[in-house]
């Protein structure tokens, strides 16, 4: 199973990803200890070519902390068979990738609050002052 990765528009061959297969310590039957089952695929995300600079600065930066030289590597051992564990583990690698390079949120214009919303924090503030005042004792 060879396929390419698609983040935001761009492909990433299958060549730029590399396989490791070992065995699953998840669920399983009599073969669970004699499967190589569980599936780690790794992403040169500092040395690819197929992504553009800019998405690859982006996701170098928002992914600094799980990068390992560079590397980005995504596990998956969920499932029985080698298959599905591949599936799952290109499926999160992907979403990640999609995630890393998203743009960044529009800055915040900010806003003073309205009058009316002013005039309605004075009023509850000098209420929950009168009840506080109320509760005082009165000094007998």
């Amino acid at each position: 199973m060879t396929t390419d990765l698609d983040i935001r528009g761009v492909v990433i061959p299958a060549a730029e990803l590399s396989w490791r297969f070992s065995r699953s310590s998840g669920p399983g039957g009599q073969g669970v200890n004699t499967t190589d089952s569980r599936a780690e695929v790794s992403f040169d995300l500092a040395g690819t070519t197929a992504l553009p600079d800019v998405l690859k600065a982006r996701a170098l930066r928002n992914l600094d902390g799980r990068l390992v030289d560079g590397v980005l590597t995504v596990a998956s051992s969920e499932q029985r068979s080698q298959l599905m564990n591949r599936q799952t583990a290109a499926r999160r690698l992907a979403d990640l990738l999609i995630e890393a390079t998203a743009p960044p949120p529009p800055p915040r214009r900010p806003t003073k609050p309205s009058r009316g919303m002013r005039e309605r924090r004075l009023e509850n503030k000098h209420r929950r002052g009168e009840i506080k005042r109320l509760r005082r004792s009165t000094g007998d």
